[in-house]
């Protein structure tokens, strides 16, 4: 087994339950907003919310976009489907932003995620992590969910100047965190902003797939289906 000294690793969706805790916030911005006048049946929202988050967040990693577009337009979409609701930009910041606020509180985590961080710091490994996130909404993610402290090195997009899969993104990892690239395992569940950047940045890569059913489209150093797998090879 190769020894690795640092840990690059993804946060949302690898350790925090960001769907999960979305969800929570999505159905409280519902209520908030008082949507309920506009949307007979709540699921077109959040069926509409996520067609264009997961759309968008895809957009804004291979940089087409940008972050006020992306703010702006996750809301403007599924409020669109709104009978009689004018859907203004200022309207969209507003949900943006209350969105936000209920999110960054939750403090939900991916199953194994604390029981996997208490194994690798106890272990001695660097952890340093990777995020195309949001600057103000991951700090307090970070501390909602008790995972600050164990981090060495935050590592963001927006301090980057670059988002993952970028070879510039993980050129700032390794300038801000000092680590190696030959000691260094990238650990994410997005097989194409987490696993093929930093494939082609140099990096050795553990998958964490959480569809099983799909495996890794091509070769990874390692592919779990739990995080609690990693504890057996790290």
């Amino acid at each position: 087994m190769k020894h690795y000294t640092d840990l690059f690793l993804d946060f949302d969706d690898t350790l925090y339950d960001t769907h999960g805790n979305a969800d929570i916030a999505l159905h409280e911005l519902f209520a908030a907003l008082g949507l309920e006048r506009y949307f007979p049946k709540p699921e077109v929202f959040y069926e509409e919310y996520w067609r264009a988050n997961i759309d968008l967040w895809s957009r804004y990693a291979r940089g087409e976009i940008t972050r006020d577009y992306l703010i702006v337009e996750r809301f403007r979409y599924p409020l669109s489907f709104g009978q009689g609701l004018e859907v203004t930009e200022a309207y969209c910041r507003e949900a943006g932003d209350l969105f936000l606020d209920f999110c960054s509180n939750k403090p939900g985590l991916v199953a194994g995620a604390r029981e996997l961080m208490d194994h690798l710091r106890d272990g001695g490994y660097k952890l340093h992590m990777c995020s195309n996130g949001f600057h103000e909404v991951q700090y307090k993610k970070l501390r909602a969910c008790g995972l600050f402290d164990y981090f060495s090195t935050i590592i963001l997009s927006e301090d980057a100047g670059y988002n993952k899969p970028s070879p510039q993104f993980f050129d700032y990892a390794f300038r801000v965190s000092g680590a190696q690239r030959e000691t260094t395992l990238m650990i994410g569940d997005n097989f194409t902003t987490d696993i093929l950047g930093a494939k082609q940045a140099g990096l050795d890569t553990a998958y964490f797939n959480r569809f099983p059913d799909y495996p890794a489209p091509e070769p990874v150093t390692f592919e779990v289906t739990s995080l609690l797998q990693l504890k057996e090879l790290l």
